[in-house]
C-alpha cells in the first residue's frame, strides 16, 4: 500500500458538501481484495475494535486495503470525538489504484487521521504494534489545540444554524462571518463592532468604577495604590473587608477579597503586582459572585459562580481532594472544556491559612474547605443559571453598566445576596465590567439552563435573519466562462454595486486589477469574499481548483454552465470522459442556494441533463427556441433566453423582453455565434440577480469585447486592410466555435497562427489542426512555452498530422517562438485577408499585436 497526493477539499467538492481529505492509494496485487490477505481483518480489529465496518453494506465492490484506509481514518477521527460520518472510496481507471475520501473537522486533525490510519494498516499487514492509545491522545490533544473554544464555537455554531458563511482567519479565535462589504469579524466574544475605547475603559477599573458611579450605578469605594504600605493605608480608610486587584485585569488573575488583616493585604499587594504595577484597593461586598452577560441592549444570561472548593471526608488530604476532583473529564487546562482544572497555587495556599488549612491538611468529614475567594471559573469555580430569575431593576443596571462603558458585548460582574431584589435594595454593587467575557459558564453551566448566547450575539451582528451575505454568481463550462464571467461582473457593475471578479486573467475588485494570472480557483474567490468593498461577486471556476480544493464558498445565488461539448483537459486527475468531466463542473449547480438560480445551456444534452441537482430553479438558454428542453421549460412558465430573429429574448410565461443584437457589440450584430451564447448565459445570470432589464439592456450595450476588457477572447484589429482576431481558443469546441464566426466573415484568403497546449491528449491537439485544415489557406505552426511536459517538436508533430488531407491549406509552416509565427503570419497578409491568432502568452502577445498594428499605421 502506498498513500500519495493527499489533498485537502475545504469547500464543497467533487464528492460531498463536506470537508475532506482526498488521498490516492496505490495497492499491491494482493491488497486489492482482502481475502487475498489471510488475517489481515483480523489483525486490523484486533489494533483498533471500534474500527466498524470496512466497507458499507450492500457495496458489490471488492473490499481492498485501501477501504480499511478509509475506514481507519474516519474511525479514529471519530473515537478521539471529532463529528464526523462520511468517507468514500472509488476505484479509478487504473486497476491497483483508488480515490479515498474522509471528512475532517478540523483540517490538521483529519491529516493527522490519515498518517494514524497508514500506520495501522501497515501494522495489522505485518503484524508489528500499534500504540491506539496513543493514536487517540495525539488526535484529541491535537484537536484540543486547534478547534475553536467554547465561546467562539457558540458563535459559529449559531453563524451555521441561520446560514451565515464564516471563515477562521487565524488559528486562534478571529472568525470572518458574511462576506465582502457585508462580513462581520469576531475575536473570541469581541465583535467588529466592539470599541477599543470601551474595551480601554473595561481595563481600567479605576476609570470604570467613576463612571458607573456618574451614572448612578452602585460601586464599591475605593482606590488606586502606589505600593504595598499605600495598599494598606487604602484598606484603613475603607474600613472593614477590602479586596486587592490588579487594576487591569482579568479572569480574575491577582484579585484577593474579604480581607482584613495588614498581612494579608500586603501579600494580596505582591500578588497583585506580579500581573499588573498598577493596583486597586476597594470596599469587600459580601455576598455572592455574579456575572450577567449583556449583548447590545439587552441582559441575555446571569449566573452565580461559586468559588473552587472541595468537602472533606476525614481522610484525604486537600491536595488528595482537588486532585479527585480533577479527574472530572469537564475540567481541563484551558478554556475549551466546561470547568478548568483547580490549582493549588500561592493565592490558594493562603486562602487555605486563612481556614486554618494547609494543602496537605486532612479536613473533617462534611466540612466545605474554600480554595479561593474569587470564583472565576479560569480558577477552577462552578456556575449556576440563575437568568429567570433576575429583577428587572437588577437587570437595568448591568445593562447600563455595559452601555456606560460602551461595550456591544459585556461580561458585568455583580456581588449582592441574590438576583431577585434591586442592588440598591440589598446594597450590592457592580464590581466589574469585562470585554470579551467568557461564554462557557452559559453555554454549559455546572447547574441549571444552558442559554443560547451564540445565537443573541448573531442576532447582534446580523439582526432581522439577516445571513450577511453578497450575491455570488460561479460560471463553470469548457468554453465562454471568462467573457461571461466578465460580462456578469459588468451588468452588476452597471447596478451600482462593487464587484469582486475572478477569471484566468486575474481578481477585480470594480476596475482595479489586484492579482494576475490564472485566478480561477477557490483561493482567489475566498480572497474576495474577504475583501470589505465588494457588494457581489463573480467566480470563474474552473475544473482544477475543484478538483484541487474544492469551491471557495459554501453556495452561490446562480451557477452558469455554459457548455461541455467535448470537453478539455481529459485524461487529467482521472478525469477521463465528458461524463467526468460533467460532474466536476456540476458542483456549482449541486451548491445553488435553494432560492437560487441555474442557467444551464439547453443545447448541450450534458448541461442540460445538470437541471436535477440543483436545489434551486432553473434558467435554461438556447439559440433555437424550438429546442425541446427549452421549450417545454417555456411551456412551465419558466424562464428561458433564446434568440429569435435580430434579437435575444428572455422569457417567462407571456413576458418576453427582447435584447436586439445591434444593441449588443459583443455579438458583432448576431454574427459571432459563440458570444451570442455567451451574451444569453450573462442575460439569464443578470436576470436571476435581479438586475432589471433596463439596466440589463444598458448594460449590453456598454461591453465591448476587446483587448482591454476581454483580452484574448476574440480581440478584433486591423492590420493594413486585414483583419487580425486575437482568441485564446485552446480545444476542439473553441477551434469549431471560432470557424463559425470566421466563416460568417468575408476575407480573401484565410489564416491561422497556431500551437498547442501539450497538457492535452494526443488526439484533442490533432483534431484541432484537422478543423482548421478545412478552413484555412495559410496554416503557420509554432512551438513556444505551452509543451508542458512535452519533448520538443512533439506538440508540432501532432500538429502537422492533424493537416494530413486538409482540403484548404495549402501553405503551412513551422516556426519556434510565439511571436516571430505572428511575424511570419502578418508578413504574408494582404488587404481584405483574414488572419486568426490563437495565442499562448495572453497579454504579452495581444500588447506584440498591438505594436505590430500600431507600426504599420505609423508607416502607412
Amino acid at each position: 500500500m502506498e498513500v500519495s497526493r493527499v489533498r485537502v477539499l475545504r469547500g464543497p467538492n467533487l464528492w460531498s458538501r463536506h470537508t475532506a481529505i482526498e488521498a490516492i492509494v496505490h495497492c499491491s496485487d494482493n491488497e486489492l481484495t482482502l481475502e487475498a490477505l489471510p488475517g489481515f481483518e483480523e489483525r486490523l480489529r484486533s489494533r483498533f475494535p471500534d474500527i466498524g465496518m470496512l466497507q458499507p453494506a450492500g457495496h458489490l465492490q471488492a473490499t481492498s486495503i485501501a477501504h480499511a484506509f478509509e475506514a481507519a481514518a474516519l474511525a479514529l477521527q471519530a473515537k478521539a470525538g471529532c463529528p464526523v460520518t462520511f468517507g468514500r472510496t472509488v476505484a479509478t481507471p487504473e486497476a491497483d489504484t483508488f480515490q479515498v475520501v474522509v471528512e475532517y473537522t478540523e483540517e490538521a486533525v483529519g491529516r493527522l487521521a490519515c498518517e494514524l490510519a497508514e500506520q495501522l494498516c501497515r501494522a495489522a499487514l505485518n503484524d508489528t504494534p500499534f500504540d491506539l492509545e496513543d493514536a487517540l491522545h495525539r488526535l484529541r490533544e491535537l484537536d484540543e489545540d486547534v478547534r475553536l473554544g467554547p465561546s467562539t464555537g457558540s458563535i459559529v455554531q449559531a453563524g451555521i444554524a441561520r446560514g451565515v458563511p464564516y471563515r477562521r482567519l487565524t488559528e486562534g479565535s478571529m472568525v470572518q462571518f458574511g462576506w465582502g462589504s457585508r462580513q462581520k469579524r469576531i475575536q473570541a466574544a469581541e465583535t467588529s463592532g466592539t470599541s477599543a475605547i470601551a474595551e480601554s475603559i473595561a481595563q481600567d477599573k479605576e476609570l470604570t468604577k467613576t463612571l458607573l458611579h456618574a451614572a448612578g450605578v452602585p460601586v464599591p469605594v475605593g482606590r488606586s495604590v502606589e505600593d504595598a504600605e499605600d495598599a494598606w493605608a487604602a484598606a484603613q480608610e475603607i474600613g472593614g473587608a477590602g479586596v486587592v486587584k490588579p487594576r487591569d485585569g482579568n479572569q480574575g488573575k491577582g484579585v484577593a477579597v474579604n480581607i482584613t488583616t495588614r498581612e494579608q493585604v500586603m501579600a494580596a499587594y505582591e500578588v497583585a503586582s506580579r500581573f499588573r504595577s498598577d493596583v486597586i484597593v476597594e470596599r469587600y461586598i459580601p455576598g455572592h459572585d455574579f456575572r450577567a452577560l449583556v449583548v447590545g441592549n439587552k441582559l441575555i444570561a446571569a449566573a452565580r459562580r461559586d468559588p473552587p472548593q472541595v468537602t472533606g471526608d476525614g481522610v484525604h488530604s486537600i491536595r488528595e481532594l482537588v486532585a479527585k476532583v480533577n479527574l472530572d473529564p469537564l475540567r481541563g487546562d484551558g478554556h475549551a472544556t466546561s470547568l478548568t482544572k483547580i490549582r493549588l497555587d500561592d493565592i490558594a495556599v493562603a486562602t487555605l491559612a486563612t481556614q486554618g488549612y494547609n494543602p496537605d491538611s486532612v479536613p473533617p468529614a462534611g466540612v466545605l474547605v474554600v480554595l479561593r475567594n474569587n470564583a472565576n471559573l479560569s480558577t477552577g469555580g462552578t456556575a449556576t443559571d440563575v437568568t429567570d430569575d433576575v429583577h428587572p431593576e437588577w437587570a437595568a443596571r448591568v445593562v447600563a453598566a455595559a452601555q456606560m462603558v460602551g461595550l456591544d458585548i459585556c461580561g458585568v460582574d455583580v456581588v449582592c445576596n441574590n438576583v431577585h431584589q434591586s442592588l440598591e435594595e440589598q446594597g450590592g454593587g457592580i464590581v466589574e465590567v469585562n470585554a470579551a467575557p467568557g461564554l462557557r459558564m452559559h453555554l454549559a453551566p455546572s447547574y441549571g439552563k444552558p442559554r443560547q448566547v451564540g445565537e443573541a450575539i448573531m442576532d447582534l451582528m446580523f439582526p432581522n435573519g439577516d445571513d450577511g451575505r453578497i450575491p455570488v454568481a460561479a460560471v463553470a463550462g469548457t468554453n465562454g466562462k471568462t467573457t461571461t464571467v466578465r460580462l456578469i461582473a459588468h451588468l452588476l457593475g452597471m447596478n451600482g454595486d462593487t464587484v469582486g471578479m475572478t477569471n484566468s486573467d486575474g481578481v477585480y475588485i470594480g476596475k482595479q486589477r489586484i492579482d494576475t494570472g490564472d485566478c480561477s480557483g477557490p483561493r482567489s474567490a475566498r480572497n474576495v469574499l474577504m475583501h470589505p468593498m465588494v457588494d457581489a461577486a463573480v467566480f470563474e471556476t474552473a475544473r482544477g481548483g475543484i478538483l484541487r480544493e474544492g469551491l471557495g464558498f459554501d453556495r452561490c445565488q446562480v451557477a452558469v454552465v455554459t457548455n461541455i461539448g467535448m470537453g478539455d483537459h481529459l485524461g487529467l486527475n482521472y478525469i477521463s470522459t465528458v461524463e467526468d468531466l460533467a460532474v466536476v463542473k456540476r458542483v456549482i449547480v449541486e451548491n445553488v442556494a435553494p432560492d437560487g438560480t441555474a442557467v444551464l445551456n439547453a443545447a448541450d444534452p450534458i448541461v442540460a441533463r445538470m437541471a436535477a441537482n440543483c436545489p434551486g430553479s432553473v434558467t435554461y438558454f438556447a439559440a433555437d427556441r424550438n429546442n425541446p428542453i427549452l421549450a417545454t421549460h417555456r411551456a412551465k412558465g419558466l424562464r428561458v433566453v433564446y434568440t429569435d430573429g435580430d434579437a435575444i429574448v428572455l422569457a417567462e410565461g407571456e413576458t418576453e423582453i427582447r435584447l436586439p443584437f445591434a444593441a449588443i457589440p459583443l455579438t458583432h450584430n448576431g454574427t459571432i455565434n459563440f458570444q451570442v451564447e455567451n451574451a444569453m448565459a450573462a442575460a439569464g445570470a443578470a436576470w436571476a440577480l435581479g438586475i432589471d432589464m433596463a439596466t440589463l439592456a444598458a448594460g449590453m450595450a456598454s461591453f465591448v469585447s476587446d483587448a482591454a476588457t476581454a483580452p484574448g477572447r476574440f480581440n478584433l484589429f486591423e492590420y493594413r486592410g486585414a483583419t487580425l482576431i486575437a482568441d485564446y481558443g485552446h480545444n476542439p469546441d473553441a477551434i469549431l466555435a471560432l470557424v463559425k464566426a470566421v466563416e460568417a466573415m468575408p476575407a480573401q484568403r484565410r489564416s491561422v497562427v497556431i500551437s498547442g497546449a501539450g497538457d492535452r491528449r494526443d488526439v484533442d491537439i490533432r483534431q484541432q489542426t484537422q478543423i482548421l485544415g478545412q478552413v484555412f489557406d495559410d496554416v503557420i505552426l509554432y512551438e513556444d512555452q505551452c509543451q508542458r511536459g512535452r519533448a520538443d517538436g512533439e506538440v508540432l508533430a501532432l500538429l502537422r498530422q492533424g493537416l494530413e488531407g486538409a482540403t484548404r491549406a495549402s501553405h503551412v509552416e513551422e516556426i519556434r517562438g510565439e511571436f516571430p509565427a505572428i511575424d511570419a503570419a502578418l508578413a504574408r497578409l494582404r488587404p481584405g485577408d483574414l488572419c486568426l491568432i490563437l495565442i499562448d502568452q495572453v497579454e504579452e502577445a495581444l500588447e506584440y499585436i498591438a505594436k505590430q498594428v500600431a507600426s504599420a499605421k505609423v508607416a502607412a
